[in-house]
């Protein structure tokens, strides 16, 4: 039985909605699904980082893979991982001579802070603010490269809005941002339980997802089970048999420390001699 086989009821509804915000590559675990339920088709939206957690509120998704924080008193999330917190820069800017960067390091640089920051700085936002906020992060970006400033975002953002002429260090002591996968909770259905199962690593027959593989019937003792107890008896007795074998073929190769008569021997094999009594005296 295939993978697609055991996860693909004719129960299930025709399509399954999954919202991801920018940053997100669900690649992967879509692949696992088209394998898995190949006769229910997967939708992706592809939503901003702001508007992710209300699409999933307004029923607009039946889960998504979006960033932490969330409304955890109606949603339900698993954090999958936490991403590395980057400075995109310039390539000839001084700051990236440094392998990595720390929030002191930018204390006197223009630090550009997107309308949709992931990043949450509280009130303490580091570097010179600028006069207006940029709209988005790739707009941010592209000030950046205009020598506009710096901009601090994740990894997979600066890798999403890569340009050759800009580069991204490594901000060792900023806030860093953690992605979930995220469902409301009063609609955890089989299909969200399914992809919760795949993006945990689980098999398709793993005891925890929807499906299980079916107990395998127990043995039957009929012939066969005979034939086989016959041959395991078999073999037992052919052990039992070479041991004693053994025993006497070893009691035979050992010198008996006694002869027939009852004198005991010497090492050499040969009888000792009996002790002689004093001779009786004569009257």
């Amino acid at each position: 039985m295939t993978d697609s086989d055991a996860t693909s009821p004719s129960s299930f509804p025709a399509a399954f909605r999954l919202a991801y915000v920018p940053g997100v590559t669900p690649t992967k675990w879509v692949g696992v699904w088209n394998e898995r339920l190949p006769g229910v088709s997967l939708t992706l939206l592809q939503l901003p980082a702001a508007e992710g957690e209300q699409a999933l509120l307004d029923g607009a998704a039946d889960a998504g893979l979006v960033r932490l924080p969330v409304d955890r008193t109606v949603l339900s999330a698993i954090p999958l991982y936490t991403e590395t917190t980057v400075v995109v820069l310039p390539k000839d800017h001084g700051a990236a001579e440094a392998a990595e960067l720390t929030v002191a390091d930018l204390a006197e640089l223009l630090v550009l802070h997107p309308l949709d920051e992931v990043l949450d700085w509280g009130d303490d936002r580091p570097g010179v603010a600028a006069k207006e906020r940029p709209a988005t992060t790739r707009d941010a970006v592209e000030l950046v490269a205009a020598g506009i400033g710096v901009l601090v975002v994740p990894q997979s953002l600066a890798r999403l809005h890569h340009r050759r002429d800009l580069t991204y260090r490594p901000l060792t002591d900023a806030p860093q941002s953690q992605v979930a996968l995220s469902w409301p909770e009063e609609r955890t259905t089989d299909l969200v339980e399914e992809f919760i199962g795949i993006v945990r690593g689980r098999t398709a027959n793993s005891s925890r997802g929807r499906t299980e593989t079916a107990p395998q019937p127990k043995q039957q003792r009929g012939k066969a089970g005979a034939k086989g107890g016959d041959k395991a008896g078999a073999k037992a007795g052919a052990k039992a048999g070479a041991k004693a074998g053994d025993k006497r073929r070893q009691a035979k190769a050992t010198p008996s420390t006694r002869t027939s008569g009852g004198r005991p021997r010497t090492g050499s094999g040969k009888p000792q001699p009996g002790k002689r009594g004093k001779p009786k005296r004569r009257s």
